[in-house]
């Protein structure tokens, strides 16, 4: 009963998200806030709750690296041999964003951020909602991310959506970044 539950809430997050709304999900180490990344009012709305402006970017998650392949048409083969390496998991790739997502997303960058997520419930929402979602800390900025839902709600009380199920994946610390073209780590 549990996990069709779980599944109900998890295919309801992401008919929100469709619908123009912001959520809040679990995923490898803190909860995240997203929303559809082709909704520029969601985006905004997402920006707003997190007081964060809008020229730093957002990253964008997927179940797996089909749901990110346009981005990926353009990257050598030795660089789609890295990004196999670290997906699914808690790395983050900045990538050509070949101008398929929007400033919104991209921020005041020629790269988008991409991560092939690991964790079950981030990956549903994916799969359920049918494409990368966005991807950010779930805190006002300069707050710590909130690892729990009970901090989710702390935070944002009533002005989200939708509360996915679930928890954290337990990792210490958030994805890391790194430059696809350089191989620079960004955030450790």
């Amino acid at each position: 009963m549990t996990i069709w539950l779980n599944h109900q809430r998890i295919v309801h997050a992401a008919q929100v998200m469709r619908a123009g709304g912001v959520i809040a999900y679990p995923t490898e180490s803190v909860w995240g806030l997203g929303c559809d990344p082709a909704n520029h009012h969601a985006i905004r709305r997402l920006l707003q709750l997190k007081r964060r402006p809008r020229h730093k970017g957002l990253i964008l998650i997927a179940a797996e690296s089909d749901q990110v392949a346009p981005w990926l048409a353009s990257v050598s083969a030795e660089q789609r041999e890295q990004l196999r390496a670290t997906w699914p998991g808690p790395n983050t790739w900045l990538v050509p964003n070949r101008g398929l997502a929007s400033h919104w997303v991209v921020g005041d960058h020629t790269s988008v951020a991409l991560r092939v997520t690991n964790h079950p419930v981030a990956k549903a929402l994916c799969m359920a909602f049918g494409g990368p979602i966005i991807s950010t800390s779930a805190n006002p900025q300069k707050r710590p991310a909130a690892k729990t839902s009970i901090h989710v709600r702390r935070y944002f009380g009533a002005q989200l959506d939708a509360i996915a199920p679930g928890q954290t994946g337990g990792n210490p610390n958030p994805s890391m970044i790194r430059d696809l073209a350089s191989g620079s780590i960004v955030r450790g």
